[in-house]
């Protein structure tokens, strides 16, 4: 087989929770039931290190130091535990640092956990401190937030390509499909296109169903040097690459080229000897319909300015040629920011050990790929698992 022995690290073991929109546990409590689930999965008690993937409890939940924290809750006192932040692509950074500790040879067992409690009262507070991962002196203190720069960066692709505003609209009709049968997922209601079509805009020409909503949530993967318990497939993640891009779009030359997003996507398939021709399934950032059209053409899948086709054509979905949001992606599983990316690994391994349900793919999952996206792009982070 072409990818048998790749070099890698061995998945052995997924824990999640529900997305709520306003949970009753603690941060700490989040996070450390994600751990103890997947570190149950494993089979196994302890780890060499913990990994935790947050970018707002310091200013939402008064809550630095997550590390000891959670790890003590977990049962776990006396573990290394860091947090790592990298905006919305912090549970990927936190997974990529795994990855990283293993392949190194100084831990044999580690559990990433990515976790994010953005229950607050003040939304407006939630927004702008959501805000502090875009250029602060040049966006945000001049009002700009996530929702009016993501709108900016659709009416630019809107413009060039000379579309209809309406052609995002199946991204959001294929997340909340997906979602629909997704027991862990914040929204559980399919949408049609029309309903789409008549939801209000929020920012310029982004809708409601072209955004990701505010949400709690926590999800952990146990990471090894060692091949999963006996009777289970072998899912090896066997790529991880990062790269960065301006923060702020005015000083990007191409803004729609989504330069970062390109440069660690080649990196992660040059590193796993793969195309995108090899790429079963893609769980993106979809964080915005326009972040997910410029990621497709950016890592391979289309051709600059018909990224959208994809949706529209049916492509994306779970029998289509490149399917994305599987479980209901950002937009309709939830988008808690540090959780993010842990999600996306737990639930590629699904798919990769065909555990994903009503929410398999119809093409033997063999090669998933990941990306994790902090700010419009700005920081960009991307695994490749395999199925041995």
């Amino acid at each position: 087989m072409k990818f048998i022995n790749q070099p890698g690290v061995y998945i052995r073991g997924i824990g999640q929770l529900k997305v709520e929109k306003d949970s009753e546990l603690s941060i700490r409590e989040m996070g450390a039931l994600a751990i103890i689930r997947a570190l149950e999965d494993a089979e196994i008690e302890k780890v060499d290190a913990i990994y935790l993937g947050n970018m707002l409890s310091g200013s939402i939940s008064n809550q630095q130091h997550l590390g000891p924290l959670v790890a003590c809750e977990a049962g776990l006192k006396g573990t290394e535990s860091v947090t790592l932040e990298a905006a919305c692509g912090s549970g990927g950074a936190a997974l990529r640092v795994g990855f990283m500790a293993i392949m190194s040879g100084l831990c044999e067992n580690v559990v990433v956990c990515g976790l994010e409690k953005m229950s607050h009262s003040d939304k407006d507070f939630i927004i702008q401190s959501i805000a502090t991962a875009s250029d602060w002196e040049k966006e945000g203190s001049q009002g700009e937030t996530f929702v009016t720069l993501n709108s900016k960066l659709m009416e630019m692709y809107i413009e060039k390509y000379k579309i209809c505003p309406d052609s995002f609209g199946m991204f959001g009709v294929n997340a909340h499909k997906n979602a629909f049968t997704n027991p862990n997922a914040l929204f559980q209601k399919k949408i049609t296109l029309d309903q789409y079509l008549n939801s209000k805009y929020i920012s310029g020409l982004v809708r409601l169903y072209d955004a990701s909503p505010v949400c709690d949530g926590a999800a952990a993967i146990v990471l090894s040097k060692y091949p999963a318990i006996k009777n289970r497939p072998q899912v090896k993640v066997t790529a991880s690459a990062s790269s960065t891009e301006y923060v702020g779009i005015a000083d990007r030359n191409l803004p729609l080229a989504a330069e970062g997003v390109r440069r660690s996507g080649q990196k992660a398939y040059e590193m796993a000897g793969i195309t995108a021709k090899d790429v079963d399934f893609f769980e993106l950032h979809d964080a915005y319909s326009i972040i997910s059209t410029l990621s497709l053409e950016a890592m391979g899948f289309a051709a600059p300015g018909e990224g959208w086709k994809l949706a529209a054509e049916g492509d994306i979905f779970l029998d289509g040629k490149i399917p994305i949001s599987t479980f209901g992606g950002l937009k309709a599983r939830g988008h808690a920011i540090g959780a993010s990316g842990v999600y996306q690994a737990v639930e590629s391994y699904l798919q990769l050990t065909g555990k994903a349900g009503a929410n398999q793919i119809k093409k033997d999952a063999r090669m998933g790929m990941m990306q994790s996206i902090g700010g419009t792009a700005s920081t960009t982070i991307t695994h490749v698992m395999m199925r041995e």
